[in-house]
């Protein structure tokens, strides 16, 4: 009687431990997939908190100069910039229009002509059957989509961002100082003042992106010019923008450019990835080490190494807003650890 009192003790014990197991995997699985939804918009928030942070940047500059109310001030900020927007588009809108048509029809079969180029040669004909029977190109081409993906679709997300900053815009003191109340009591002055670190370390990342996105336009529109490289304006507003995105933007910004040389011959091609390198050589060198000593010197390991976690999950955004995500989780360590020590 005792021994089958043990038996039966130890079978539920047994399966006491399989639905405690399985109950916390299960919780793992939900928490995990809650987080990697909720984290997708956080990165949408803090792209609309970006924005926000721009034109009030903008703001401030009024405010110094003409000595106005910040309330004055942030409407200018938002009207002369939708002016310069309309300006720009109004005035070569339609030529940028053009050649990104034109760019966007031509790439397609340079890509092929350069596959037949890789292709007529034994070795390149080799690589290239081997490439594609291993299926090296599908996982190739689902990491891309995965690490480049949105979170809702493209124009989805752009919706919720503008909104988001448009709210940011209007009253940022009922989302910051709502933030701050509900902190604990002896936890507020120190979470103010931790929000008010965040937001100037995040002015200045957007100070030293906008100088480095029009440093490498313009060196890379004159480089295009000089070679003599057609659709100048859409290679070097992609080389700007994607440049925003530190150790990945160039390399993508590089491959249309390339692509396009090749259409006059491979030695054009190779001056233009050689212009390329030159001028990320010269910001590497010059611009940024200027621009970093202004703000948080991130390492570019660290950097790297955000870019894939944030990347892998969640997609594009995380790509794109990892260095400040890098630098607002420094100043929490710095300021909730390190500092406490």
């Amino acid at each position: 009687m005792t021994e089958s009192n043990t038996n039966q003790n130890k079978q539920f014990s047994f399966r006491k431990k399989v639905w405690i197991a399985v109950s916390i995997t299960s919780l793992m699985v939900v928490f995990l997939f809650l987080f990697q939804i909720l984290f997708s918009v956080l990165l949408l928030i803090l792209a609309g908190a970006l924005i926000a942070l721009y034109f009030y940047g903008v703001a401030g500059i009024f405010e110094r100069k003409f000595h106005c109310s910040s309330r004055t001030a942030i409407i200018l900020s938002v009207i002369i910039n939708l002016l310069l927007l309309a300006g720009t588009v109004w005035f070569i809108g339609a030529r940028i229009q053009a050649q990104t048509s034109e760019l966007a029809q031509t790439l397609p079969s340079t890509i092929e002509q350069v596959k037949e180029q890789i292709g007529s040669t034994a070795l390149g004909s080799q690589l290239l059957q081997q490439f594609n029977a291993s299926g090296d190109s599908t996982k190739t081409l689902s990491i891309v989509k995965r690490f480049f993906s949105s979170s809702f679709g493209i124009l989805s997300d752009l919706y919720i961002v503008a909104l988001i900053a448009i709210f940011f815009i209007v009253s940022p003191k009922v989302y910051t100082d709502g933030m701050v109340k509900l902190l604990p009591v002896k936890a507020k002055e120190k979470g103010a003042d931790i929000i008010h670190k965040i937001g100037d370390i995040l002015k200045k990342w957007l100070k030293a992106q906008l100088f480095g996105m029009l440093f490498i336009g313009v060196l890379t529109a004159i480089g295009l010019v000089i070679i003599g490289i057609p659709m100048v304006l859409p290679l070097s507003i992609i080389a700007g923008l994607l440049n925003v995105i530190p150790n990945f933007g160039p390399l993508i910004a590089l491959v249309p450019g390339v692509l396009i040389g090749l259409l006059q011959g491979t030695t054009t091609a190779i001056i233009i990835a050689c212009m390329y390198t030159f001028i990320q050589i010269i910001q590497t060198a010059v611009s940024q080490p200027l621009l970093q000593k202004k703000m948080i010197n991130i390492s570019p390991a660290l950097v790297i190494i955000g870019q894939v976690a944030f990347g892998l999950l969640a997609g594009f955004w995380g790509v794109l807003l990892a260095t400040p995500l890098i630098a607002i989780l420094i100043i929490l360590i710095q300021e909730l650890y390190i500092n406490e020590q």
